[in-house]
């Protein structure tokens, strides 16, 4: 385990936990956990030293990517002093090695792009210099909006960055339209003895510098975790049946919240398969209307008054499509519900698939095979099949006459024939009489 460095050795990580260097743990100690990188190659031999780029984060979310040319031995979580235009500025190494290569990556950097170098680690009299100027940003940002409502611009500025040395200030500003902020680039220079920067972020970003709880009792995602914002649209909210209530959808930046988009998929692909809403179901006693819906749960309740719970059923959607299917044929069920007993009928028989490989197939008696016939099999071989005729006496003499009903049966019988034969009615007589096609006899 690394050494454990004390406050002083981590000025301006007040905030911070010390074991992990400032927060670069990732474990969420730190108060901006998205910029949070964890390197797994760390203690593999030679993992830091086979790519000479390193990425350096600075306040909130800004980032970069600079050249160890120096060869200097650095770790997760050192100060440095990087170049910059002008001047040099003051950040911490977040990540080394070949991870550096695939973060690259991940943010787009183009293979062109200018890679600045790394000075030096951070002396005691760069970090002062550092504390210095990020005490002045407060301020800085409070006199900065004040400027700019003098000058009548449609902007509000969210938050002042300084450079590492002072002699630069990055302001971040909001606006909804296209804002003319030359002059006041001239009044912020010679107001503060600075060179000025402006870069324009949107709500969720100011939302994500600031921070917060939400709705939910945790840190907001754009604050912990999130770095890409992507547009939330009302239709998503519909899919999920969410109430639109603008108050509920806003989160803290007056936006719609990005959490509705991260289940959107989910019920999208489930309300494919469920029947059509507006279409209601007739039986022979009244109509039902849709009332609600829940997809992932399966079930549709269905009511027979518009918008009032009257005489709910909870079907499934199985069953909605097949009284759709009757009602376009013209033909209306008793009713919407099905059975125990039609239930049973309509489930498929299941089929144990595991079952051949379960783990208890062997506790199972196996039952015993025949014996391999000997002489009684050489005997039936040579037995001589009797004829049809006497075996099928044999079952006749075999079969029980029961309590009296054959008797009954056949004094039917003779009644039936001689009411035919007064009738004049021989077919039943004759085809009693007549030989069968096995024993005829031969002509003489």
């Amino acid at each position: 385990m690394k050494d454990e460095l004390t406050q002083d050795q981590l000025p301006g990580v007040e905030d911070a936990c010390v074991a992990c260097k400032g927060g670069c743990c990732g474990g969420g100690c730190a108060p901006r956990s998205q910029l949070a990188s964890h390197n797994w190659l760390d203690d593999i031999p030679g993992g830091a030293a086979d790519f000479d780029i390193v990425e350096v984060h600075f306040k909130n979310t800004r980032r970069g990517f600079y050249r160890n040319s120096m060869n200097l031995p650095l770790q997760q979580g050192d100060w440095v002093a990087v170049e910059a235009n002008p001047g040099h500025d003051i950040g911490q190494v977040a990540l080394t090695g070949k991870l550096v290569q695939l973060q690259m990556k991940r943010v787009h950097l183009r293979p062109d792009a200018e890679i600045l170098r790394i000075f030096r680690k951070a002396r005691p009299i760069d970090m002062e210099r550092y504390e210095e100027a990020k005490a002045r940003e407060t301020d800085t940002m409070i006199r900065s909006r004040q400027i700019a409502a003098d000058l009548g611009l449609k902007m509000k500025i969210g938050d002042v960055e300084y450079q590492g040395d002072g002699n630069k200030a990055i302001f971040y500003y909001i606006a909804d339209e296209r804002v003319d902020f030359r002059q006041l680039i001239k009044v912020l220079a010679d107001v503060f003895k600075i060179r000025v920067e402006m870069k324009q972020i949107g709500a969720r970003q100011e939302a994500g510098r600031i921070g917060g709880i939400g709705p939910c009792g945790r840190a907001l995602c754009c604050a912990s975790w999130m770095t890409n914002f992507v547009s939330v649209a009302t239709s998503a909210a519909r899919f999920q049946d969410i109430s639109l209530n603008p108050q509920k959808l806003a989160g803290q930046c007056a936006k719609l919240k990005c959490c509705i988009n991260f289940e959107v998929d989910t019920y999208v692909e489930a309300t494919r398969k469920m029947p059509p809403r507006d279409v209601p179901l007739e039986t022979k006693d009244t109509v039902y209307y849709h009332f609600k819906t829940d997809v992932l749960k399966r079930e549709i309740t269905y009511s027979t008054v518009k918008n009032q719970p009257e005489n709910v059923v909870v079907l499934s959607p199985e069953r909605v499509l097949e009284v759709m299917a009757l009602n376009r044929n013209g033909a209306k069920p008793d009713k919407l519900t099905l059975d125990d007993d039609e239930r049973r009928v309509e489930q498929k028989a299941f089929g144990d698939i595991l079952g051949q490989d379960s783990i208890s197939r062997f506790d199972k008696k196996k039952k015993k095979k025949k014996k391999p016939a000997g002489q009684g099999q050489q005997a039936s071989k040579d037995a001589v099949p009797e004829a049809p005729d006497k075996r099928r006496g044999e079952r006749r003499d075999q079969q029980p006459s029961g309590n009296g009903n054959g008797r009954a049966r056949r004094s039917q019988m003779k009644n039936n024939q001689e009411h035919s034969r007064r009738n004049g009615n021989p077919g039943q007589e004759n085809r009693k009489n007549a030989p069968r096609p096995g024993n005829q006899s031969p002509k003489q």
